[in-house]
């Protein structure tokens, strides 16, 4: 059996362009015990990728040039030589930009059809709102009455973790790139929202924050993190989570050095992979799930319709195009 996949066709210098990917048709090889034919649902397209399409020393494996991209994956089983999945599961798993694929069963997990959106399972039952969860309740553990700011807070793991905070009783601000979502922001129930790109954003933090700055929840970098650290007060914990705003940098960005600051108010800095928290994810899929069903938590999706618009909503999270998780719809 034949199938289209979407290879990695050279490394990026700075922003990545369409010139990084390969359209071919490949041989899938018959399933043997244990595996399972897989015909993709959904893709997920995420930031973390960037990294991969770069050959540094990271805490995945690179892509390798000529072979196929993979990610986060809702899939169908639509052959089983594995007695676990039958024909008609719905699995999620790291799986190549292919229409079909061939997978063991053991590396796959089975998700309900009746729960949320399949797609979720991309994002807010999936990596994405993992992320947000042990990030946030972890690392920040954010009490009744403090003030949490979120970058790129519009973004998917962005806005669950704004959620999440307001769950805990917590004051929330975010950053986003557009009126738009900041308006989308308020009506998450974020306390307040900045457009970064057109606010003065220590002035605007500031007024946001006259009680300062508790936890700091930072998938962006840059400039609004130095101004963060303006406001920070005792104790204050922060997660870094992502750093978007310096992943197409050709060269390491100089800006104020923060630790003089972060040794006066005693503030606790760290950062984070979700698979760090791999032996607790039932843990976090759980809880989510019941926030979810009891109404608790929203989440926003852009969907892009299409197995040969996988890049182009890639490269789209570069220029903001995304509200919530990016998800392609493949069938």
């Amino acid at each position: 059996m034949k199938t289209n996949t979407i290879l990695l066709a050279s490394r990026p210098q700075g922003e990545p362009t369409e010139a990084q990917f390969k359209f071919e048709t490949r041989e899938l090889p018959a399933i043997k015990s244990g595996e399972v034919l897989l015909k993709t649902r959904y893709v997920s397209v995420d930031p973390y990728m960037r990294g991969r399409m770069s050959s540094a020393k990271s805490y995945v494996a690179p892509f390798e040039v000529g072979e196929p991209i993979a990610g986060g994956v809702v899939a169908e089983v639509v052959q089983s030589q594995a007695d676990q999945l039958p024909v008609g599961s719905l699995v999620v798993g790291s799986l190549p930009w292919q229409e079909y694929s061939v997978a063991p069963a053991k590396s796959l997990q089975q998700v309900p059809a009746d729960q949320a959106p399949i797609s979720y399972y991309l994002g807010l039952l999936g990596m994405t709102g993992l992320t947000a969860y042990f990030g946030l309740l972890d690392i920040c553990d954010p009490k009744e009455g403090e003030t949490v700011v979120v970058s790129g807070a519009a973004g998917a793991v962005g806005m669950v973790v704004g959620q999440l905070a307001k769950i805990k009783g917590a004051r929330v601000i975010g950053t986003a790139g557009t009126d738009e979502k900041v308006a989308y922001l308020k009506e998450l129930g974020f306390d307040e929202a900045i457009n970064y790109k057109t606010a003065d954003v220590p002035a605007a933090l500031a007024a946001a924050a006259p009680n300062g700055v508790d936890c700091y929840f930072d998938n962006v970098g840059g400039p609004i993190t130095d101004a963060v650290y303006d406001l920070l007060n005792k104790h204050a914990r922060i997660a870094i989570c992502g750093q978007i705003s310096m992943y197409n940098a050709t060269e390491v960005p100089m800006g104020p050095r923060p630790e003089s600051k972060l040794l006066k108010t005693s503030t606790k800095l760290q950062g984070f992979i979700v698979s760090d928290y791999l032996s607790r994810w039932p843990e976090g899929v759980k809880q989510l799930g019941e926030w979810y069903g009891q109404g608790k938590l929203q989440f926003e999706e852009t969907v892009t319709d299409g197995f040969e618009q996988i890049p182009a909503a890639f490269l789209g999270l570069f220029q903001g195009d995304n509200t919530g998780k990016a998800v392609v719809k493949v069938a």
